[in-house]
């Protein structure tokens, strides 16, 4: 187990090659928990509450951690009432101490790690593995409360206190080259396993900043110690993608796995990535750059290690990008918004895409749609949920997604949607103003197999109307969605009204000159093909009720039918 240092909340690695414990009597005598018990004593030492004064007293807190550790071990071997220890004089505020003690221990986010090395490891024993932690630690704390109340538990609460989550690693090789030679070395996700509902409490609650394009390789000030580093190997649309992040983002590298697809060992051994994200590196470059490597043809993200950066919009918004000017690079072109193709009663499907930046009101639409249809709509799958590309193919505008899920603001879906969901879900903050949560929605088949786009609308969360408004020609339709208003709901650091070039700061609006054409043959195909262009008001920005949206979505609904 490994950063645990004194008063610490960076996450805790659990390497199960180095921590494996039989059984309760190892863990008691284990270092792991020597570090727990000095991490925990540092913290309410400066607290200097009825515990500390029990605990530490006039004592050192190496002593008081020793000596606490000492008893636990008297309680595992012996009776109660043949010990001698002064921490047992008042048995209630021992076990209120250790309640505390098995609290704090819970509330810091655990990683499990395995590592593969070529071993053959199937998925079965790498859960049970995963699984003999977390109940050694239920049944030793199990074990001190039952003994110190004399009496077995009657009420029994089947948590995972050992672990919220667990990897299995695996270095597999890839065409590195000399230019990401350092990379080598870091080993790759090949599995994981979440314990949801998974809470993470980071640093930040918005995302700040722009997302730069820079002319200097990042692999040139790389120099990062490979054991602190992961690789989650990620299917982002088309795209493979290498997301290296430090150790100390673990949770939000965990918590890819509910928005991209992990890709295989196949997918990964001998091949070139299309993206690379270095997430966390230590560099003078503050914020989130992207680099064209043009030898290699790979987009290369670097993000600079910043607490701040723990908000997961950060990871997911760099990837976004690197796939997005890759997108245009390929003459496809990025869509920031939201895609579903729905199936109505009678048999036909419409798939219908928005447009619109953070808080536009793309997946509430969807949403609403889902709580209104009722029996009107056969069945609803989502193409995308942010982010997506148009292209063409003979003559008609097609779509493809990239994210298998998505993260969204908790205030903006139904009520009671993510307590539906909590067994899959992961929530950021879940307390807090800009509370979040990262949902799978859809599967990688789906959102790559392309779908024809049948209604293109531009999502507007500004005006205080209702309904929907279709444009009559290209120039009308395009003057709206090339202006990208909106209005900000406080998801970034802007406020107010504010314009981003095609609603999306995550690509097009760094490659505006690249963009420009692609722009104009997509709508030029939509007015040619009579496919439905148009705006709906969410009312977002003017009017949070909700309201507004559900009677838009109705008449999204209404004309379906049409």
């Amino acid at each position: 187990m490994v950063n645990y240092s004194e008063g610490s909340q960076s996450p805790v690695i659990i390497n199960y090659k180095e921590t494996y414990y039989k059984d309760i009597f190892e863990l008691v005598n284990s270092k792991e928990l020597e570090k727990l018990m000095l991490s925990y004593v540092s913290i309410i030492k400066k607290r200097n509450g009825k515990i500390a004064r029990f605990l530490i007293g006039e004592k050192s807190k190496h002593q008081a951690a020793s000596d606490f550790i000492l008893c636990l071990k008297k309680i595992l071997i012996l009776e109660i009432d043949e010990i001698e220890d002064d921490y047992l004089k008042d048995k209630n505020l021992f076990l209120k101490t250790f309640e505390d003690i098995y609290t704090y221990f819970r509330s810091r986010l655990k990683f499990g790690v395995i590592e593969l090395n070529n071993s053959v490891l199937t998925a079965k024993r790498f859960i049970e593995i995963d699984n003999h932690f977390n109940n050694m630690v239920l049944n030793f704390y199990r074990t001190i409360g039952e003994k110190l109340q004399g009496h077995q538990n009657q009420v029994y609460r089947q948590l995972n206190p050992g672990s919220n989550a667990c990897i299995l690693l695996n270095n597999i090789e890839w065409q590195s080259g000399d230019t990401y030679r350092k990379l080598a070395a870091i080993p790759f996700i090949s599995t994981i396993m979440l314990h949801s509902p998974l809470l993470v409490h980071p640093a930040s609650n918005k995302r700040v900043g722009t997302f730069d394009e820079i002319f200097t390789h990042p692999m040139v000030e790389y120099n990062e110690s490979p054991e602190n580093w992961f690789c989650y190997p990620a299917k982002i649309g088309e795209s493979l993608a290498f997301i290296y992040f430090h150790k100390d983002f673990m949770p939000s590298g965990v918590s890819l796995a509910n928005l991209f697809e992990l890709a295989t060992v196949d997918e990964i051994r001998y091949k070139k990535p299309d993206l690379i994200c270095l997430f966390g590196m230590n560099t003078d470059k503050e914020g989130c750059k992207f680099y064209h490597d043009k030898e290699n043809d790979i987009y290369v993200g670097q993000v600079a290690y910043n607490k701040k950066a723990e908000y997961f919009g950060y990871i997911k918004k760099t990837c976004l990008t690197l796939h997005n000017v890759s997108m245009i690079s390929k003459k496809k072109l990025p869509i920031h918004g939201a895609m579903v193709s729905i199936t109505l009663m009678d048999g036909s499907t419409k798939n219908i895409a928005f447009l619109g930046d953070s808080g536009a009101g793309k997946s509430e639409t969807i949403e609403a749609l889902r709580m209104i249809s009722d029996d009107q709509i056969r069945d609803m799958d989502i193409v995308f949920d942010d982010m997506g590309s148009f292209y063409l193919k003979d003559g008609q505008v097609y779509a493809k997604g990239t994210e298998i899920g998505a993260f969204v603001r908790l205030d903006d879906l139904e009520s009671g949607a993510a307590y539906r969901d909590m067994d899959r879900s992961i929530f950021f903050n879940p307390e807090s103003t800009n509370a979040r949560v990262v949902i799978p929605v859809s599967t990688y088949k789906d959102i790559v197999k392309g779908v024809k786009v049948d209604m293109f609308l531009y999502a507007n969360n500004y005006d205080e109307k209702i309904g929907l408004n279709y444009f009559t020609n290209v120039q009308e339709a395009k003057s709206v969605f090339v202006e990208g208003k909106r209005k900000a709901l406080g998801t970034t650091d802007e406020k107010g009204i504010s314009k981003t070039y095609f609603a999306n700061p995550f690509g097009p609006e760094q490659k505006q000159k690249e963009t420009e054409p692609l722009i104009d043959n997509i709508f030029e195909a939509l007015f040619a093909t009579n496919t439905k262009v148009g705006e709906i008001y969410t009312q977002l920005g003017v009017n949070n009720s909700g309201e507004a949206i559900k009677e838009s979505a109705k008449q999204l609904l209404d004309e379906l039918y049409r």
